[in-house]
């Protein structure tokens, strides 16, 4: 790990650095505290310097926000402009306004300690993100780490979206996700396969649900009476679905394992929910939302035919909202079928529930207003 350096009360002090969307360290830093002015901040984050708070800990959220309301406005469409150059340009903005923001430091002693004036207890919500033991973030909370204070108040609002958990109306009870393990908030895709009928002639199928996340398809397919292996190339992710699935009763007929995409054998059903969308994430989090160059679609694809029993199917859970941003065509997505040696047996669609389909003000309101979920039924042929 990185460590970092500054001085304070004319002393020297040091501190392990640590960004979980891999930030590099700032390099040089400044203290700032409750005297600091916004426009002074901006200016220094501007220039690359770190900011290392200490001051009061709500004080210190208003300097956020006030830093960025000084960034630039996000951009509206201009006439003509294409949808695609508009979602790349929204996405640069963001990126810059969160590099900016992430200038903005609090320091961790050892224990996960916040010294900070009104500062809440970040104990329990830094040991869900980093955890307690040695493989966590700078020996488990053992020593003194630095870190942005967005990312701290990413860790706060993802332990309460965990300790609250997500109401999923298929299954009648939550779904509890983990601190970057994407939430299950977009039922109308959950519902897709609640309702699918499973393949015909068989008692007790056997499924695959690659990618799992939170394990939210895997325990409405078991609750449908399947056995499920179900995988995720994410640690975080396969111990937060094995969590769930326990939780949920359901952990008897299912099993949840660390891979990449596939696990051994042939399955009656293979089920994958790939990320929406071909772009390049820039966290963990938005694995569950981008799919560069749609490597993860495309493999599921290739790979379908190789794991299913004679006469199984496998169900692509997948959004158009890609082909209304003009970042996949649909001639694209059947052509990627076609080149595995799949055909479409079957397809039920459904509209988005979340608000910001209905949003307006969004410049790309347009692109989701069109938008609808699709679960693609695909066989060999």
């Amino acid at each position: 790990m990185t460590t970092i350096g500054w001085t304070e009360h004319e002393s020297t002090h040091s501190a392990r650095w640590h960004s979980e969307n891999a930030s590099p360290a700032p390099g040089r830093i400044v203290v700032v505290d409750d005297r600091t002015t916004a426009d002074a901040a901006h200016r220094l984050a501007r220039a690359g310097t770190g900011l290392l708070w200490r001051g009061d800990f709500h004080n210190a959220r208003q300097l956020i926000r006030a830093m960025q309301r000084r960034q630039r406005n996000p951009r509206v469409a201009a006439a003509g402009q294409e949808t695609a150059s508009l979602f790349d340009s929204r996405r640069a903005e963001r990126a810059a306004r969160a590099e900016l923001l992430g200038r903005v430091l609090v320091v961790l002693e050892p224990g996960y300690r916040l010294r900070l004036r009104r500062a809440p207890d970040v104990r329990p919500a830094c040991e869900h993100a980093y955890g307690t033991s040695a493989a966590g973030p700078a020996g488990g909370g053992l020593e003194r780490i630095c870190i942005s204070l967005p990312e701290l108040l990413g860790v706060l609002s993802a332990h309460q979206w965990h300790l609250r958990g997500v109401d999923i109306a298929a299954l009648g009870a939550r779904i509890h996700p983990d601190y970057s393990v994407f939430s299950p908030v977009r039922g109308e895709y959950i519902d897709l396969v609640a309702r699918a009928p499973l393949p015909a002639g068989v008692e007790r199928p056997l499924v695959f649900d690659l990618g799992t996340g939170t394990g939210v398809l895997a325990a409405v397919l078991a609750r449908r009476g399947a056995r499920v292996v179900a995988t995720d190339i994410n640690p975080r992710a396969v111990t937060c679905a094995r969590a769930n699935l326990h939780r949920l009763g359901v952990a008897d007929r299912t099993r949840v394992v660390e891979a990449d995409l596939w696990p051994d054998g042939r399955a009656d059903l293979v089920v994958c929910n790939p990320p929406w969308l071909p772009a390049r994430p820039t966290s963990a989090l938005e694995l569950g939302i981008y799919d560069p160059d749609s490597d993860m679609l495309r493999r599921f694809l290739r790979g379908l035919p190789d794991h299913l029993v004679p006469g199984g199917e496998g169900w692509l859970i997948l959004s158009d909202l890609a082909e209304h941003l003009g970042l996949r065509t649909r001639d694209e997505l059947r052509a990627h079928i076609a080149a595995a040696g799949l055909r479409v047996a079957g397809r039920y669609d459904t509209v988005p529930r979340h608000p910001r389909a209905t949003d307006t003000a969004d410049p790309l309101h347009e692109a989701r207003r069109q938008e609808i979920t699709s679960l693609w039924r695909l066989v060999p042929g």
